[in-house]
């Protein structure tokens, strides 16, 4: 982010939440702000720009975080740059990341307040105040976002040419892992999933032992990290031939996501948009097997809001980067999911995951 819309930000933040001051420890919040990767906190006021830190990350700070000053603080006293800073902003109102920080680390902050004379100086909760912000992308982060799509994209066409029988799901997800790494990930997103068979109807599954056998659905979740950004993606395949039950639950999810990323535009609530594939599901007679949300935003976490989902009233702008995930999962038999990541645009949405859904059969 430039100096000009740095600046703008931090203003608006200070505004929105009626502060002189305000502490960032969250490390997304923290980055999104500051350009700040290391362990520390950010201090930002009409003023001044500070990110705090030790040793460790003193250099690089400096080099990721333009127009802001960098602070060392001294052992034991963690929030001693702070209690400059406030003092010399003579800040009477300080806001703080409460959903952020612990119980131990605010009595620390209070204490540090009080032990330099500013027992005077108020702390406001902050909420969900920066994360609000990080809720419409701009280009940058969307460009950021499409490529690490397509590190996925091509570490999936890599993976299934690697697949086969009586691999594990455990190296399968390594083999996953290593191709994205290869394609030039800096991380992942979580961890990979890579579930087979029974397995498959486990939304959240750990790969295991489980070698991969004739007639399994074979999920795949992964996503990775290009520039601090999140990736995410979901492919179901069969090992073999698949079965005529398969190929209704499999062909009945994707209807599903095509219907929804169709019908998707600016100015729906999230519970609209899930409604677009959950009806779809329902209409077949799948709807007790789909229990999770229809999908969520994506940035610098995996998981932001808004969802789109049963619960979810809030109004979808254009610039906001969400997943489309509908699945259906049945007990004993085996799951399907199909994800992909839109961006929501002035007249609908455009879908940046560009892998294949048509249900593939590994030979």
């Amino acid at each position: 982010m430039d100096r000009e819309n740095t600046e703008c930000l931090i203003n608006k933040m200070l505004d929105a939440v009626s502060a002189d001051a305000l502490l960032l420890t969250s490390p997304p919040n923290m980055r999104y702000t500051a350009g700040f990767t290391g362990e520390g906190y950010v201090y930002v006021s009409r003023r001044q720009r500070i990110v705090a830190t030790d040793s460790r990350y003193t250099i690089a700070a400096a080099a990721e975080c333009p127009g802001f000053s960098v602070v060392k603080w001294s052992s034991g006293e963690y929030y001693g740059p702070l209690a400059e800073a406030v003092h010399s902003d003579r800040a009477a109102i300080l806001g703080f990341e409460d959903r952020q920080m612990t119980v131990a680390g605010y009595s620390d902050l209070c204490g540090q307040l009080e032990k330099a004379g500013l027992r005077h100086v108020e702390t406001r909760k902050a909420g969900n105040l920066v994360s609000d912000f990080r809720r419409v992308k701009d280009e940058r982060e969307i460009q950021w976002i499409r490529e690490a799509e397509s590190i996925g994209d091509r570490a999936f066409a890599r993976i299934l040419t690697a697949l086969e029988r009586g691999m594990t799901e455990k190296q399968v997800a390594a083999r996953l892992e290593y191709f994205m790494k290869e394609e030039g990930a800096e991380g992942f997103s979580f961890d990979t999933i890579a579930a087979s068979g029974a397995h498959s109807a486990m939304p959240h599954a750990v790969p295991t032992d489980k070698v991969l056998e004739e007639g399994d659905f074979l999920t795949l979740d992964f996503g990775c990290i290009w520039k601090g950004y999140c990736s995410d993606m979901t492919r179901t395949v069969v090992v073999g031939n698949a079965s005529q039950k398969q190929r209704k639950v499999y062909n009945t999810v994707l209807r599903a996501q095509k219907t929804a990323l169709e019908g998707i535009r600016p100015g729906m609530t999230g519970i609209e948009v899930d409604a677009l594939a959950r009806d779809v599901i329902r209409s077949a007679g799948y709807g007790e097997y789909f229990g999770h949300s229809l999908g969520h935003s994506v940035g610098l976490e995996i998981h932001e809001s808004p969802a789109f989902s049963e619960r979810e009233d809030t109004v979808i702008q254009p610039g906001m980067v969400i997943t489309v995930e509908p699945g259906i999962y049945i007990e004993g038999f085996g799951g399907v999911r199909i994800e992909d990541v839109v961006v929501i645009t002035e007249d609908g949405c455009e879908n940046i995951t560009h892998s294949p859904k048509e249900l593939i059969e590994l030979g």
